[in-house]
């Protein structure tokens, strides 16, 4: 047996399918970020633009969340300790799951080490709980709620993306005494579409079932307070589970889902991702508490984002770029094609010193390769003409075709 040669197919059939992943080597620039140094491919640090970070509101930037990192640093020192069980169960842990469970009108919510986690775990562990239990899953969830309803070896019924005649249609052809639950998020951070949340309980009500509603590119980012679509549109009472992360418009790093207390302590008690993992730092979960309280009274954050996502969608239409439409602060440009869009990717960040990473299968479908961009409150209109002129020009030697200037 050639272990190596086995290795070295399976590097070589993702750069064949032009799907071979590179991580950037960058630092950001603290207070003024999305400007920040790239260091692969050069003699010394280039200056560059990100236009594809996750820190959606640059709240990893903001003044509070850092001073309240540096004083939990100094007050605590820098790990937690251990398991939440053994050591790990700090006070800011308490604190900020508190909070969470107040952000979502909850009993209690728990905190994880990611989003990742807290898919993984809540929906293995539930399925588990359940005898017989049957999950109905968006064909479009997120690869850690496929790998949590996988894990949890339960029954598994995939409906059609926000397709609601479906997701009926499978629902009324299974038992009505088993257990049911509907696992979909809220927005979907490829497309930037949101699910019909209100429908989705609605059928939930009909046939007994519960949902699970992963808004990890929610949070932050809509309703008054930042609790998501599920506070937006009012139905937050209504998702039996509210799942989300802290990595992302909260700017930090860590996951948690929100729920009855009951439901809370059954995952707290059988989940291993839970229970045999070393607990966040508290100096990033005071950083996150920070973050969470701020967004909470601030709207600034999030109508600045709004507005200049909205704006760059404007830029690439009028400009014939073929921009997905999008009801969200996602912004996606369809290339169809790995090849490509890894070329245009390379080409902005050597050229035009604007970061922006291609997304290819698994991630999207094979043939819908695309760009996406996150432009943040921090974005100018200079940044955002610059960029969308770049775009253009490499549109035009790479012989794309551009659409009609809307």
């Amino acid at each position: 047996m050639n272990y190596d040669e086995i290795f070295d197919k399976a590097i070589d059939r993702l750069h064949a399918e032009g799907r071979y992943r590179v991580f950037i080597d960058i630092l950001r620039n603290k207070g003024k970020f999305p400007n920040a140094r790239c260091f692969a491919g050069h003699n010394g640090p280039k200056p560059i633009t990100v236009w594809c970070s996750n820190d959606y509101l640059c709240m990893g930037q903001h003044p509070k969340v850092i001073s309240a990192m540096e004083e939990a640093l100094h007050d605590v020192g820098a790990g937690s300790g251990g398991t939440r069980n053994i050591g790990g169960n700090t006070h800011y842990h308490v604190e900020l799951e508190a909070e969470l469970a107040s952000l979502h009108g909850k009993g209690a919510a728990l905190l994880f080490t990611s989003g990742y986690v807290s898919n993984e775990a809540t929906l293995a562990t539930l399925a588990k709980i359940l005898p017989g239990c049957i999950i109905y899953s968006d064909e479009l969830n997120h690869a850690s709620m496929i790998a949590g309803i996988r894990n949890s070896g339960c029954e598994k019924r995939v409906w059609r993306h926000n397709d609601l005649a479906h997701l009926e249609e499978l629902l009324a052809n299974d038992d009505p005494a088993l257990p049911k639950l509907i696992a979909f998020e809220s927005v979907y951070s490829m497309d930037g579409d949101i699910a019909p949340i209100a429908a989705i309980c609605d059928l939930a009500d009909k046939y007994n079932a519960i949902t699970y509603c992963d808004e990890v590119h929610a949070v932050g980012m809509y309703g008054d307070h930042g609790g998501g679509i599920t506070e937006r549109d009012e139905v937050a009472d209504r998702v039996t589970i509210i799942e989300g992360t802290l990595g992302k418009a909260f700017g930090v790093m860590g996951g948690y889902i929100a729920a009855d207390q009951k439901i809370v302590d059954v995952i707290r008690s059988y989940a291993p991702g839970f229970i045999f993992t070393t607990s966040l730092s508290p100096v990033l979960v005071a950083g996150v508490l920070a973050s969470v309280r701020h967004l909470k009274q601030s709207s600034e954050e999030r109508i600045a984002q709004q507005a200049n996502a909205a704006r760059l969608k404007q830029l690439f239409a009028e400009a014939g770029l073929p921009v997905m439409q999008s009801v969200t602060h996602i912004v996606p440009l369809m290339v169809g094609d790995p090849v490509k869009a890894k070329k245009i990717s390379d080409t902005l960040l050597a050229e035009y010193g604007a970061y922006v990473q291609p997304i290819n299968f698994p991630t999207v479908p094979r043939g819908t390769e695309r760009l996406r961009f996150t432009p943040g409150p921090q974005h100018t209109e200079e940044m955002m003409q610059e960029l969308t002129q770049a775009l253009v020009e490499i549109w035009d030697r790479m012989e794309l075709k551009l659409a009609e200037a809307a």
